[in-house]
């Protein structure tokens, strides 16, 4: 009795120091997904509230580098590489860190996104991009600082930092034309010698028409590379599974010789052991 006595007041203990009061908090967090033509963009920040403050020249003063939000670093992430006034900026997370001026912004990309608000000590060479925002005076003050990917078209954007009665405004592109047209000549093209391979291994494995993965698999070495170890390594066991024993022994001393210039032991061993098991070694 006095061990469970003991167990259920330790346990009590430790669910007391465990638990946690959960509150509204100040600026809460948010997150937002948006595609810009087919690049994917990705908002996380913390969101302040005017609560009767006056913002920017006071709260936020003018000419000083700003965390652009509350609590940890407001990021942005970008699938693929983008430009902004006709500079790249590569695909990544970055910190985004603004100087407010009445006129203009300056909005700078961070390549460090792991700090609370500002870093303790700016790294020049952490910055991967520097650009100007046009500064709009809205009619109605927004109360809740606000980050919005607007304005979209196929191949651009607008990052939107709004609050009080100001809107910073900083377009950006993004490579919709050369990805489309890259998928465009992908699939007019057909299929390549991966997806032949892919098709093959995958209608070999789960033991399927072997005759359609005996010709996929000859595809993707036209296609491809004829000496291809891995490829050959495959179709040995399909022409053996369809009792093609000398294109099977073949393909598997090929892929032998491959892997062997390659240095890769386990397609050496693979091989060898298919070899002797087929009385070839």
């Amino acid at each position: 009795m006095k061990k469970l006595l003991l167990f259920l007041c330790t346990a009590g203990l430790m669910s007391a120091t465990q638990a946690q009061v959960q509150a509204p908090q100040p600026s809460p967090f948010t997150k937002v997904e948006q595609k810009v033509g087919l690049t994917d963009v990705t908002l996380e920040y913390s969101r302040p509230g005017m609560r009767d403050r006056e913002i920017f020249g006071e709260l936020v003063p003018f000419g000083d580098v700003w965390r652009t939000g509350a609590n940890e670093n407001t990021k942005i992430t970008f699938s693929d590489d983008i430009t902004i006034q006709g500079n790249e900026l590569k695909a990544g997370t970055y910190a985004i860190y603004t100087i407010p001026q009445e006129d203009e912004w300056e909005v700078m990309f961070y390549s460090d996104a792991s700090n609370w608000g500002n870093p303790a000590e700016w790294n020049e060479e952490k910055v991967a991009l520097k650009a100007t925002a046009e500064v709009m005076e809205l009619p109605f003050k927004m109360e809740t600082f606000t980050i919005m990917i607007d304005e979209l078209k196929n191949d651009s954007a607008a990052l939107n930092i709004i609050w009080e009665n100001t809107v910073a405004s900083l377009r950006f592109e993004v490579p919709t034309e050369e990805k489309a047209m890259a998928s465009i000549d992908k699939v007019m093209n057909g299929p390549g010698a991966g997806d032949y391979f892919a098709a093959a291994s995958y209608y070999h494995d789960a033991n399927k028409d072997l005759e359609q993965a005996y010709e996929w698999i000859n595809k993707s070495l036209e296609m491809g590379d004829l000496n291809a170890f891995w490829i050959l390594r495959k179709k040995s066991l399909i022409a053996a599974d369809l009792g093609k024993k000398e294109e099977a022994i073949e393909a598997a001393k090929k892929s032998l010789a491959g892997a062997e210039k390659a240095g890769n032991q386990d397609y050496v061993k693979m091989n060898k052991d298919s070899l002797k098991e087929w009385g070839a070694m």
